[in-house]
């Protein structure tokens, strides 16, 4: 993620937002001017007109956190309202079918957000959540945008360091790039203990219609049990959800063209 500009006013309230992340998600005055290297005093004024705004909220015990109101602006997101509203529905009979983490991501950058979510009370922990970030080629779903992600894009990727979050992490290019051709050829991707020693994901690509681009990855993650045979087994119902999704988006767009 790019670095807001501090030097003017607009680039001070980024900066601030910019220091709420998932292991960030409340702090103190203190720790924001830490994190945003102002000055105290800037960011208690910009920290206060945040907050008259609605932006930033402030806990009962003196830290701060993201308000409500920004929530709401973001929610009305173009490229994930159209998106989740199309897909909610699919992901809802998705998990009625399996029961378990239903999940749908999309690219911006080098990173995948994670746009809606539906999980149950007995479904496994996971490290992602609605809205976190995480590097493109450390989840299934990352895996699949990549693997239809421009080519130049790939390229900055698998040039780049890569993250080894278990010991089943394929952080060698050369395997990277040939799963990435395999992803292509499949289709649904089993990304067995990547991101963590306790899951497997299996994810798929969403276009626009059936042959059109893709718009985002849709993925059902499910606890590790010493292989991923049980994931494989997902591999038609998270299709009929992605075709679903992608043939409703396909019309969607020829009525609004």
């Amino acid at each position: 993620m790019s670095t807001p500009p501090r030097s003017t006013a607009a680039g001070k309230v980024l900066q601030v937002l910019s220091a709420f992340d998932r292991e960030h998600p409340s702090q103190t005055l203190s720790e924001i001017a830490q994190r945003t290297g102002l000055a105290l005093s800037t960011t208690h004024r910009v920290v206060a007109e945040l907050a008259g705004w609605g932006a930033l909220e402030r806990d009962e015990d003196g830290s701060w956190h993201v308000g409500l109101r920004l929530w709401e602006i973001t929610s009305g997101c173009p490229r994930t309202r159209i998106l989740r509203d199309v897909a909610l529905p699919f992901m809802q009979d998705l998990y009625e079918a399996t029961h378990e983490n239903i999940q749908l991501a999309v690219r911006e950058g080098t990173e995948l957000v994670f746009v809606e979510r539906i999980a149950g009370h007995r479904s496994v922990e996971l490290l992602t959540m609605v809205g976190t970030r995480f590097p493109i080629g450390a989840t299934g779903m990352g895996r699949v945008l990549l693997a239809h992600a421009p080519r130049d894009l790939q390229e900055e990727v698998l040039h780049a360091p890569l993250r080894s979050w278990t010991a089943h992490t394929v952080t060698d290019p050369r395997t990277l790039r040939m799963q990435l051709d395999r992803i292509r050829r499949e289709q649904v991707f089993v990304s067995d203990r990547q991101l963590s020693e306790n899951t497997v994901a299996v994810a798929a690509p969403v276009r626009i219609g059936r042959t059109g681009a893709v718009s985002a990855a849709l993925g059902i993650v499910v606890a590790a049990r010493g292989d991923a045979s049980r994931a494989r087994g997902l591999r038609e119902p998270l299709l009929r959800a992605v075709y679903g999704i992608s043939d409703e988006l396909g019309r969607r767009t020829r009525t609004t063209a």
